[in-house]
């Protein structure tokens, strides 16, 4: 359904992007942010799944700064990869990644308003999305590690958000999770009695059920704040 295409970050550095557009009339753009996988099968078909709702769908390469063309699948040895590599971009100097978020939210900007939804790693990006960048009208985050940390949390976000996150997941605790809550009245948070990667069908961890129900909840937020 979709194609990669280059994009221009405000420093001009060109970033790749997988693109899905919808059949008929955009709904509005999300922008959908990968896990520490790279814009894999899995991250495609999520992309491609959007566009089939009516979303001009936006995923675009968070490693393109430190290796372009990754495109990871889930065993021990790719989780390895994937963390070094995050690790890598998390330690660019800023704006670093956000940077290329912000040309993904402007070429999703064409089909209307623009939502954001990431997932692990792109969960996190997501919320600093959420609090720092332009022209997004919402944003879903799923279980983005880092993003209950203090330093996290004590950001302030500048459009709607809801959040999901499961109960089994030990990357990130439920303490944690209430305590974002907590400091977060206006966001909604939603738990479901899963794991991290719920939401992954390539994944051991992944769970139908909270999948499915966090996908209707996250097209009934957008279809709420892009129309």
């Amino acid at each position: 359904m979709g194609q990669f295409i280059q994009l221009k970050a405000a420093d001009g550095q060109q970033i790749p992007a997988y693109v899905a557009e919808p059949a008929g009339q955009p709904k509005g753009g999300v922008v959908v942010v990968q896990e520490i996988f790279g814009v894999n099968s899995h991250i495609r078909s999520v992309a491609d799944g959007y566009a089939a709702q009516g979303f001009l769908a936006v995923a675009p390469s968070t490693f393109q700064r430190v290796k372009p063309g990754v495109e990871l699948g889930y065993q021990p040895e790719d989780m390895d990869a994937g963390f070094a590599l995050k690790s890598a971009v998390e330690a660019l100097p800023a704006p670093g990644v956000l940077q290329d978020l912000q040309a993904a939210i402007g070429h999703a900007a064409r089909a209307g308003k623009v939502g954001i939804v990431g997932y692990c790693w792109g969960g996190l990006l997501t919320w600093r999305a959420a609090c720092l960048l332009d022209g997004l009208a919402a944003a879903v985050p799923y279980y983005g590690g880092g993003m209950t940390t203090p330093e996290e949390i004590a950001r302030r976000p500048r459009v709607p958000v809801m959040a999901h996150f499961g109960n089994q997941d030990r990357w990130i605790p439920l303490d944690t999770v209430e305590a974002f809550r907590q400091a977060h009245p206006e966001v909604e948070v939603h738990i479901y009695a899963a794991n991290h990667g719920f939401n992954c069908d390539q994944r051991g961890s992944y769970d139908a059920e909270a999948a499915k129900l966090a996908r209707e909840r996250t097209l009934a937020f957008f279809a709420r704040h892009l129309a």
